[in-house]
Formats: structure tokens, C-alpha cells, sequence
């Protein structure tokens, strides 16, 4: 009996797995440090809306990115001391719930900003990509002078960054022309990195485009939701946390739930741990018959054994068209969104958040090898 489940594994499975994908992708260890000081508001908001932009930027790179995110906070006064006032929110992780649901609890308040302790930290505390040809990458944005850390020098951090062949940017919000940007922008340097400046407060500023098709991606994201079949201890805090994530995207900003439902259905949005669809994609020697009847959703308890792979199986494929329906909505929602702006008077401040690290990402991952949309 044993035997011949495995073979309607296999079978039922015989689509290309993310096994096969793993094969033809390039690892992404993307880690991001957020000031959370008293002046950051605006930092915090910025990287609550527009961070699927980012995920979705880097989703549509080839070869297919295998990312992982990690989140840092740092500068707030009610982190200990002893820890350079520096706090790690995830390591990294391929669960961007995980790192959405940390983002949206960050809280701002007065304190040092250690940008050499940040980088340090974040350096020594991830286990970063082994694996040749991957991509690795620091982000640290925030203000005030680059070099008050008493302890932890910039030239150190860089050098550790070079050893370990990470490559640190550093985003400075607030304007170029303020001495302050100086100190970012050589501390990129020494670090191989990109620097650039942002405008805080842009992206609530920037006017939301609705489009024709807004509508029918959330409705296709609420659909896509539904083949989810979450199994084990993980599986109710998973989907607990994912339809949490889609309240929190709501909540920040239409285009932030919209941008969000787009990555959920793109390659980078990954949920092995807790799902059985992805289970299956990921883990071709995941045997389904050895899980306990009570790590099981009801869904497949009332079914025989031979049925469950089935039902597994036509949920995966109910899940790939509503992927490829949102996919091809979200990218005619991009194209009106486009041709809205166009009409708009240039606008010759400062950029955004995500406009700042999608350009140093893409920049950075052609160097890496990886062919990206060409930017229109």
C-alpha cells in the first residue's frame, strides 16, 4: 500500500516541482535595516506599502531568484544598550509573512542610530548564502551622521562586508544636498555598494492610480487563499498569518494589497512549512502517508488515502491558473498604471523608497547574472 501511494505521488506530482525550479535558480539573501528612530515615520510607512514592489521586482529576475528576507530595526531607545540599540526582527527566510508581519509592528521612537552596529550585526548573525553565483545584499536606510557608533567603526563593518562578499548599500532619507549624505554615501563605497537619497514622505504622497482591473485581483487573491491547505502545528498559524498579512496590506494602502496579491502569486512567495500544496512542490520525498491523522485538515481526514493525493493534486492546479489570472491582471493594472503617470508633470525630487532599491537591486543582480525586465 506504502508503495503504491509513493507512486501516485509521483505521478500526480509529474508537473514540473520546485525541485526542477530549484535547478534553475540563483539564490537572493536580501536583508533590510530600518532606522526606527523618532524622525522615521515616513521610512516605516514607505517600506509597509511598497515592500511587494520590491519582492515583485526581484520575482521577475532569471533566472528565478530562490529569495530569503531578513528585517533589522535599529535606534529605538527601548532597545538595550548593550545591543547597540539594534534588533533583529526574522533571520533570513523565504516566509515574507513572517517579515510583512514584523514590518507592520515596528514602532518609532528616539534613540542612538548605530549604522556601523546594524551592519555588523546583520553580517555576523545570518548564515548567508553558500551557494555560487548568489546574490547578497544589505540595505540600510535611515538619517542623522553615518559614523556615531562608539564602538563599531564604518571601515570595519565594510571590510567584514567584503569578507564575506555581502554587498551593503545604504539609503539616506533625506535630501542630497545635506552634509549628513556624505557619510552614507562613502560608507557604500567602501563597502562596494550603491548610495542613494529618498524622500521619506513620497509614497504618501504619491496619488494611488486605480485601475480597471484593482477589483478583480483582490477578488482572484481571495480565491487563491481558498487552496491553501495548511497541515501540522504550523498550519493554523500560517493561514491565520497570511489572511492577517492581506488585512495589514489593506490597511497600508490599496496598492500595497494589490502589490501584495501579485507576489502571492509569483515565484518568491513560498509556504512549504505550513501548506501541502507547496509541501509537495518543494519535497519530492515528502511521503503524505506518513503524516499523523492529526496533523491533517479536515478536508482530507474524511477522504481515503489514495483520494488525498488527488485533491492535492487539482488544488495545485486550481492554484497555478488563479497565479497566472492575477499575474496577467496585475501586469495590465502596471501598464495603465503607467500610462496614467505619464501624464503627470515630472516630478525632480527625491525618489522613493522601493524606486531607491529597485534600482540599486537590479543594477546590482546584472552584475550577478541575472537578466532583469528591461525598465520602461
Amino acid at each position: 500500500m506504502r508503495l503504491f501511494l509513493a507512486g501516485l505521488l509521483l505521478a500526480a506530482f509529474a508537473v514540473p516541482s520546485r525541485a526542477d525550479e530549484i535547478a534553475k535558480t540563483k539564490d537572493v539573501d536580501l536583508v533590510v535595516c530600518l532606522d526606527v528612530s523618532g524622525s522615521m515615520n515616513g521610512l516605516i510607512d514607505s517600506a509597509k506599502v511598497r515592500l511587494w514592489d520590491v519582492v515583485n521586482e526581484l520575482a521577475k529576475m532569471k533566472p528565478t531568484p530562490n529569495l530569503r528576507v531578513s528585517l533589522y530595526s535599529y535606534g529605538h531607545s527601548t532597545y538595550p544598550a548593550s545591543n547597540g540599540y539594534v534588533r533583529k526582527e526574522t533571520d533570513l527566510t523565504t516566509d515574507l509573512d513572517e517579515v510583512y508581519a514584523k514590518l507592520n509592528a515596528l514602532t518609532i521612537n528616539g534613540g542612538e542610530e548605530y549604522v556601523a552596529r546594524v551592519t555588523k550585526t546583520a553580517l555576523t548573525d545570518q548564515k548567508w548564502s553558500a551557494a555560487k553565483g548568489s546574490l547578497k545584499l544589505i540595505f540600510v536606510c535611515g538619517n542623522e551622521p553615518a559614523n556615531q557608533d562608539p564602538l563599531v567603526n564604518l571601515d570595519d563593518a565594510a571590510a567584514l562586508a567584503k569578507e564575506l562578499g555581502v554587498v551593503v548599500n545604504s539609503i539616506y532619507c533625506g535630501p542630497a544636498k545635506n552634509p549628513e549624505s556624505d557619510g552614507w554615501a562613502a560608507f557604500a563605497a567602501k563597502c562596494g555598494g550603491k548610495f542613494a537619497t529618498i524622500d521619506q514622505g513620497r509614497v504618501k504622497q504619491a496619488p494611488h492610480v486605480a485601475t480597471p482591473y484593482d477589483k478583480d485581483i483582490l477578488s482572484s487573491n481571495e480565491k487563491l487563499n481558498k487552496t491553501y491547505v495548511a497541515f501540522g502545528e504550523a498550519g493554523k498559524k500560517g493561514a491565520e498569518k497570511q489572511l492577517a498579512q492581506d488585512s495589514n496590506a489593506t490597511a497600508n494602502a490599496p496598492g500595497a494589497a494589490l502589490g501584495r496579491a501579485e507576489a502571492k502569486a509569483g515565484a518568491a512567495y513560498k509556504n512549504s512549512s505550513w501548506d501541502l500544496v507547496d509541501k509537495m512542490k518543494d519535497d519530492p520525498k515528502f511521503d503524505l502517508a506518513k503524516l499523523k491523522d492529526e496533523e491533517l485538515p479536515d478536508e482530507l481526514k474524511k477522504l481515503k488515502p489514495a483520494d488525498r493525493v488527488e485533491y492535492l493534486k487539482k488544488k495545485g492546479e486550481e492554484r497555478c491558473a488563479i497565479q497566472k489570472e492575477i499575474g496577467e491582471l496585475s501586469a495590465k493594472r502596471q501598464k495603465h498604471i503607467d500610462a496614467e503617470l505619464k501624464k503627470l508633470p515630472k516630478d525632480a525630487g527625491e525618489k522613493a523608497l522601493d524606486e531607491a532599491l529597485k534600482g540599486i537591486i537590479r543594477e546590482q543582480a546584472t552584475a550577478k547574472g541575472f537578466a532583469v525586465e528591461e525598465k520602461k
